[in-house]
């Protein structure tokens, strides 16, 4: 099973810089808090040229996200989407909810 390590720092960064275009629409710091085994908090700042993903947080995040492991992998393999997860309470979103809607296309 793939982890939310992987699909952050590997998939989700990935798609940032093979498509550039996402990450200028997202043009924001954000935050992504799991929970649960395999989780921890990165940070994805697709303000400069270069995203860059990194683990940790620097606490400048327009948005954060938090949400429990397995769901988020769920999420990644399309068996939860990004509404369900929201409207279920599955994903505690802070700060600006407009950008938590850009980031359908990341997962």
């Amino acid at each position: 099973m793939i982890s939310p390590k992987e699909i952050i720092e590997k998939e989700i960064a990935k798609r940032l810089k093979t498509e550039p275009a996402k990450a200028k629409a997202i043009n924001e710091i954000i935050e992504i808090s799991i929970t649960g085994d395999g989780g921890g908090i990165w940070t994805i700042d697709c303000t400069k040229d270069g995203v860059t993903v990194s683990e940790g947080t620097t606490g400048n995040a327009k948005l954060t996200l938090t949400m429990d492991a397995k769901d988020f992998v769920d999420m990644y393999n399309k068996k939860l989407t990004p509404q369900a997860a929201f409207l279920g309470g599955k994903v505690k979103v802070k700060g600006n909810i407009a950008l938590a809607l850009k980031l359908g296309s990341l997962l």
